[in-house]
């Protein structure tokens, strides 16, 4: 079981090399942090969650900037979006991006993707709401594409290409794993079609949502064994971790306030339990 932390990181919480040190001292596996390129001003869609949407969502930093800064100081930490929102970049370039962090750290790069829920959010990228899981998908298989062969194209309805040539390629053999963050009946589809691994918040229907994506792996012949199932959530005991870990579960990944130095610093160390643990499964 590894453990990992997720973050709204911004400019007065504390900072990536910080973080990033923090971290890998107290063993923790992993560091997640999110993505929303802007709020729109002016919107309709709601906040999930219920009530106002927290002003973390438009101050948060770029994700891929944070993480290389929160790698540049450590050597085993493994640096993760949780999630990014692809469908929102042009595939060569986020291709080449990514690419070029998981170079420079050595193969420590984790994909989260996600299709996102701020439609007005996405028109001001130029697609539809509709239109989000389509095109993330094109966008995904572009990004392989780029990651492992020398002369990479990709012919769809949404990202249409001929050969073209992006170095660095990436230090993980096949470009860093891609987890799909969602957990809807077609979520579980498309892990098994194109995605390295789940990425869900842990909610009550968990089993139900795991036994899906079962089936579907089934069906393409694909084992269990060879998705990475990670789940986002609240602080834990040993006992809850277990029962993940006995359902297939190989990472938790545990939430950190956007607070400053000394309030994150006393989270972490509060979780010590918890990765001790962890380490010593």
């Amino acid at each position: 079981m590894r453990i990992g932390i997720s973050n709204f990181p911004t400019s007065y919480s504390i900072r990536a090399t910080e973080l990033g040190r923090a971290l890998e001292e107290r063993g923790f596996e992993s560091l997640w942090v999110v993505e929303h390129t802007h709020i729109p001003a002016s919107r309709e869609t709601p906040y999930p969650l219920g009530g106002e949407l927290p002003s973390i969502y438009w101050e948060a930093y770029e994700p891929i900037t944070y993480l290389a800064q929160a790698a540049a100081v450590t050597e085993k930490l493994q640096v993760g979006t949780g999630v990014l929102l692809a469908a929102q970049h042009h595939p060569i370039a986020l291709a080449k991006r990514i690419a070029s962090l998981d170079s420079l750290t050595n193969g420590r790069v984790l994909l989260g993707v996600g299709g996102g829920w701020l439609g007005e959010e996405m028109r001001n990228h130029g697609f539809d709401f509709k239109d989000r899981w389509a095109i993330l998908r094109e966008h995904v298989l572009a990004m392989k594409q780029c990651w492992t062969q020398k002369n990479a194209e990709f012919h769809g309805r949404y990202v249409n290409f001929d050969p073209v040539w992006v170095e660095p390629k990436s230090a993980r053999a096949g470009g860093p794993p891609v987890l799909i963050g969602a957990t809807s009946s077609f979520a579980m589809k498309r892990i098994a079609e194109y995605a390295d691994g789940w990425y869900p918040i842990l909610m009550p229907d968990f089993d139900a949502k795991l036994a899906e994506l079962k089936g579907h792996m089934a069906q393409r012949g694909r084992p269990m064994s060879s998705l990475d199932i990670t789940v986002l959530t609240q602080p834990m005991d040993q006992k809850q971790l277990e029962s993940l870990r006995d359902k297939g579960v190989n990472r938790v990944v545990m939430s950190l306030p956007t607070v400053g130095r000394d309030e994150a610093l006393k989270v972490l160390d509060n979780y010590a339990p918890v990765v001790a643990w962890a380490r010593n499964v």
